[in-house]
């Protein structure tokens, strides 16, 4: 499968897309009003303890405290103990035992603020390289569990429990993907680099105020070369004659093999528009999905979970019911591990697939689903079908999805995706006449509303109005106005 990757750079915003064999399969954006969090290192102070929560809010110097549970907190510098280990004592420990308002620790974002939660945080700090995860509070060596080859984790494991017997650098490791096939040297030299690293980071730790970054990850097109870990990757092409300069000499100097693939793209024609990414970004900003068979799928996002629902709208099959419903949600399950990646939803999401009968359909629909998400980045965990004929599955968040990056809350509807008719205004607006004329003396009423909801007081509701001015004994004048919200009025007294 042919993999490409785009990169488009302005002063104010990078981004860049994944595209697998022609077809868009992941968007990542980031702006210089909105740099992401993820991955940086911060000096922060303990605001409050909770330990009815087992958790703190640590003040990082950003719009909101962010989160540190009791499980994301390292004990001690035990190099046998590991992160499990600390996750299964904080369920029976108290948190005060570990930390206490006011102290100083040195934390790593683990999630973006997502809408009103502040970022999530950990002191397990992790400082990634090409073919290396360094974690310096941690020990011993992990192998990424996508390097399946046996025969190939053993290889690695024992190359880098080597270099750390010989260097004696500090913490343990974690190979990461990118590593499978790299030589000795290659590994070393990655070691090499993370040790010099975090010398730094911890010399920079001790001069930093609380409140203050002490480490920023690399900006999102280093991130997303040191981060490719795919044989299929074919080019890297981007558009800006300075970030193709600086991806070359990073490049030469962590990826050399990627170095050729990096290409500068001249043409006038902006680079998106010859991929159709920005065609497939908008469509992906829709709920509604189409299938080529005629069926569509309905991704509804809220703020505790994502909830998917498909349906075979004008699909209607060449055999009989099952055989069409069957084939409808096969081809829904291609199409939710795209959508999955490419809006990067995450959380707790529920997959609501037609109704089979066969068993077989069921666990040939769930086989498709689970082999399509094999390549997505982000850690995913999918349930049996429930006995509702529901999909459970749970993806990965760090960070905001593509319709929190690139929208925001309607301000009509202020997010609740409908408004009031022009009927439940007008009654509204009945209502608030009625309340002024009981509490206030005045000559006149003069109402203001959009031009919709004054054509219906006009018309199928004049005799209402007739109605309560006669109630009332006073005038009421109408008037529209185009720049009023739906839901807006005003009922002004004169």
């Amino acid at each position: 499968m042919k993999e490409e990757i785009l990169i488009n750079a302005t002063a104010r915003e990078v981004r860049a897309a994944l595209v697998e064999s022609g077809v868009l399969q992941e968007v990542l954006i980031e702006r210089t009003s909105r740099r992401g969090l993820v991955s940086n290192i911060y000096k922060g102070r303990v605001s409050r303890v909770l330990p009815g929560m087992q958790a703190a809010f640590v003040e990082l110097g950003l719009e909101r405290t962010a989160f540190l549970h009791a499980s994301d907190i390292a004990r001690g510098s035990d190099p046998e103990r590991g992160r499990d280990d600390d996750a299964a004592a904080a369920r029976d420990a108290d948190i005060r035992e570990f930390v206490h308002e006011g102290q100083e620790l040195l934390v790593q974002v683990l999630k973006e603020p997502l809408g009103s939660k502040g970022a999530r945080l950990t002191t397990y700090i992790t400082i990634p390289s090409r073919y290396l995860v360094m974690t310096p509070k941690g020990g011993g060596v992990g192998v990424s569990a996508r390097i399946e080859d046996e025969a190939e984790r053993e290889r690695l494991r024992l190359i880098v429990e080597e270099l750390i017997a010989a260097e004696g650098p500090p913490g343990g490791y974690i190979i990461r993907t990118a590593a499978e096939g790299a030589p000795r040297e290659s590994l070393h030299a990655d070691m090499l680099f993370l040790a010099k690293l975090w010398k730094t980071i911890d010399e920079r730790a001790g001069e930093t105020r609380p409140g203050e970054l002490v480490y920023e990850d690399l900006p999102l097109p280093l991130r997303v070369l040191r981060d490719s870990s795919s044989p299929d990757l074919a080019r890297v092409r981007v558009d800006s004659e300075p970030m193709f300069v600086r991806l070359k000499e990073f490049a030469a100097t962590f990826a050399p093999h990627l170095a050729p693939l990096i290409e500068l793209y001249v043409e006038a024609r902006p680079i998106f528009d010859v991929y159709g990414v920005d065609d497939e970004i908008n469509r992906a900003l829709h709920r509604k999905v189409p299938l080529k068979s005629g069926g569509y799928v309905v991704f509804d996002q809220t703020e505790s979970m994502t909830t998917i629902d498909v349906n075979t709208g004008a699909y209607v099959g060449h055999r009989n019911l099952e055989e069409t419903i069957f084939r409808t949600n096969l081809e829904a399950a291609v199409a939710i591990a795209r959508q999955l990646r490419l809006r990067n939803l995450g959380g707790i999401i529920i997959i609501d697939f037609i109704d089979m009968t066969e068993e077989e359909h069921r666990r040939q629909v769930l086989q498709a689903l689970t082999d399509r998400l094999a390549t997505d980045h982000a850690k995913t965990q999918i349930m049996n079908v429930s006995p509702l004929g529901l999909v459970e599955m749970t993806r990965k968040r760090n960070r905001e999805s593509l319709e929190h990056v690139l929208c925001q809350a309607c301000p009509s509807c202020e997010g609740r995706g409908f408004v009031k008719t022009s009927e439940t205004i007008c009654y509204e607006i009945f209502r608030e006449i009625m309340r002024q004329h009981r509490q206030f003396d005045f000559q006149e009423l003069l109402v203001l509303a959009r031009p919709g909801v004054i054509e219906r007081l006009l018309d199928e509701e004049s005799a209402s109005i007739a109605e309560l001015e006669e109630v009332t004994g006073k005038p009421i004048r109408l008037q529209s106005e185009g720049m009023y919200a739906p839901e807006q009025f005003d009922v002004v007294l004169m």
